[in-house]
């Protein structure tokens, strides 16, 4: 389905997958997480519109580094990322309100050349938002923006052009590592040569800094975590009630991750009629919503390579708490 958005003839909004379509992926991960052992929920359903915009406050917050460092990356090194990659058309994945890629778009029209801008969210509205706002903010750039979940839907963005693809925030640290290969596989086959590939990813560091950023004073964070229990309510007729959960977020060493949790505060038995079942939580009891992969630069740019994206470079902020790797198609 195409939307034209208002008065604006260079904006369209595709949502290649139909409502029954998403609802159907949400019954099928939540019957398969809640039922399993340790529970599980994947990060895709923390983001409804309710969700962004909470996740916009995050990035705003003292404790969440990622956002400041990341910018500060861009700030510095979006003209060097426009003239490598030599794009004309810039596809952002997960791409949210898209405030950080003005800098790239700035430096992208700097070069005369930037014609299109792709952004891909799973949120309908925000990403309409965001489209919208660009094509006022740029004369004549053409706006195609697609509504998708990025672990199935690639193959719906538009090719065409030279495309510089970029995947910041460091949300690719939400996959695993086999999961994180599938998506790096299906980008790579998604791309033709001479496309670039830009990543932003959070760094290993000291696990109290880490903790702090997913878990603030302010408690914006476990507003954030508690509201895909509100998702579930919402979609699926449950009777969550977030105030029995506690956000929890831990480090864990071995994997070199964050991991977001709901923990039960009590023994309670949660009804959620659209799966037709009963989910029984022990006090104590923990719900996985998120993990975030903090990452080595050595081991990302080999994941890369291994994926047929060729390493170029490699920007970090000067404490080497964040780093954006541009890679190039093969």
């Amino acid at each position: 389905m195409a939307v034209a958005g208002p008065l604006l003839a260079d904006l369209r909004v595709d949502v290649p997958v139909s409502a029954d379509e998403r609802a159907a992926d949400l019954r099928r991960e939540a019957l398969d997480g809640l039922t399993a052992e340790p529970k599980r929920l994947s990060p895709t359903w923390l983001y409804d519109d309710a969700g962004c915009a909470l996740f916009d406050r995050i990035t705003r917050l003292p404790e969440y580094y990622p956002t400041r460092r990341e910018r500060a990356i861009l700030a510095r090194h979006a003209a060097e990322i426009a003239a490598w990659s030599g794009a004309d058309t810039l596809v952002e994945i997960g791409s949210g309100t898209s405030e950080k890629t003005r800098l790239l778009l700035d430096a992208l029209s700097a070069t005369g050349q930037l014609a299109r801008f792709v952004p891909f969210d799973i949120a309908l509205a925000t990403l309409a938002a965001a489209a919208r706002a660009a094509a006022y903010a740029y004369e004549g750039l053409e706006v195609h923006a697609v509504a998708g979940d990025f672990r199935r839907h690639l193959g719906a963005i538009p090719t065409g052009g030279t495309r510089l693809v970029v995947f910041l925030g460091g949300t690719i640290g939400n996959l695993d590592s086999a999961a994180r290969s599938r998506f790096l596989d299906d980008l790579s086959t998604s791309m033709s040569r001479g496309d670039a590939f830009l990543v932003g990813t959070d760094l290993v560091k000291e696990p109290r800094r880490l903790v702090a950023a997913y878990d603030d004073a302010a408690g914006v964070t476990a507003a954030f975590n508690k509201n895909v229990l509100r998702v579930l309510n919402r979609e699926l007729g449950a009777d969550f009630d977030p105030d029995r959960f506690d956000h929890v977020a831990r480090y864990d060493e071995g994997h070199e991750w964050i991991e977001m949790r709901l923990r039960s505060q009590v023994r309670q038995l949660v009804s959620v009629p659209g799966l037709g079942v009963g989910v029984a939580f022990r006090a104590g009891e923990d719900l996985l919503t998120e993990v975030s992969t903090k990452f080595r630069i050595a081991g990302l740019r080999t994941e890369l390579s291994s994926a047929g994206l060729e390493p170029v470079a490699t920007w970090t902020d000067p404490d080497g708490d964040f780093a954006l790797t541009l890679a190039l198609r093969r």
